[in-house]
């Protein structure tokens, strides 16, 4: 029999600025949400150009890309370039060392470019490996209906309903859900045992849990599940105007100590030391980085 997993906590994220001009709703890596392990941060970002995120370093862990409205382009100093649109998702292991840059588009209507980005650690064994990307189109992506069509979810990595994702595209276990739910909708989502799950919400009012346990909460939280329990629950009431829209991210807990500094995520200070040389000194992973510059982000870093 399943067992529904109760609620930890639920939270607003709040809007602040990051990179070159761009607004951010970070919920995980702050001070309400920490080692909550495999996840580092995540970011609901707003961007319009010249706003972006010009060139920068990363070392040591994976980041997981998925744009809501508009484009963004992006390009590393191994030469790998591409734009990713509504829908779409990037998923990006920096491994022993990478330098790119993401820039959004400038859209005909003037609207911004939204989206989200996830950061995910990568196990003690490979955060050393070669960097690499993969791209997931929108149209590659499965998805499902369920309760009388009341709900629809995209299969973005996981399992729903008895339907797979397209493949595997994080080296640390990940299953990534996006879920919408019309007033008078529920589902019951199976996740795996021990894992770490949560919810952020996008759009509308969604009650999270069940029986004495529920948490109801509107756009830009997000809901923390406890770890024990097979199955998340969520709901919409009758009475709702809107939809309840949110992702639905669950991983591996991976048992080993986080020490991050910027973009540079280790297992101890002496590594992160030996990251921020290796960047400045151009070795060790990061050789490419010495005379680089991206052709997108000159604009905004100059």
């Amino acid at each position: 029999m399943s067992v529904s997993r109760a609620i930890r906590k639920a939270f607003l994220a709040v809007e602040q600025s990051e990179g070159m001009g761009a607004r951010v709703r970070r919920s995980i890596g702050t001070a309400k949400l920490r080692n909550f392990s495999p996840f580092l941060m995540l970011d609901h970002f707003t961007v319009s150009p010249p706003a972006g995120f010009p060139d920068h370093p990363h070392r040591g862990q994976e980041t997981i890309t998925y744009l809501l409205k508009g484009g963004v382009d992006h390009e590393d100093f191994a030469g790998n370039a591409g734009t990713i649109g509504p829908g779409d998702l990037q998923f990006m292991t920096a491994g022993k060392g990478i330098m790119h840059a993401e820039m959004p588009h400038k859209n005909a209507d003037g609207s911004p470019n939204v989206g989200l980005q996830l950061w995910v650690d990568l196990p003690e064994k490979l955060k050393f490996c070669e960097p690499r990307y993969r791209d997931l189109r929108a149209s590659e992506i499965p998805n499902i209906d369920v309760d009388d069509d009341k709900v629809h979810i995209k299969v973005i990595s996981g399992q729903s309903h008895g339907v797979d994702s397209v493949k595997e595209l994080a080296y640390t276990p990940v299953w990534l859900l996006d879920v919408n739910i019309k007033p008078g909708g529920r589902v019951q989502q199976e996740l795996p045992v021990g894992w770490n799950a949560f919810a952020y919400t996008l759009s509308g009012t969604t009650t999270f849990g069940s029986g004495k346990d529920q948490t109801t909460v509107g756009p830009y939280h997000n809901v923390v599940f406890e770890q024990a329990g097979d199955v998340a629950e969520a709901q919409v009431a009758k009475d709702e105007k809107e939809d309840g829209h949110f992702i639905l991210v669950a991983g591996l807990p991976l048992d080993q100590k986080v020490v991050q500094y910027g973009p540079f995520v280790l297992n101890s200070e002496d590594q992160v030391y030996q990251a921020m040389r290796d960047f400045q000194s151009h070795s060790n992973g990061f050789e490419r980085g010495k005379d680089w510059r991206s052709e997108i982000g000159k604009g905004v870093s100059d």
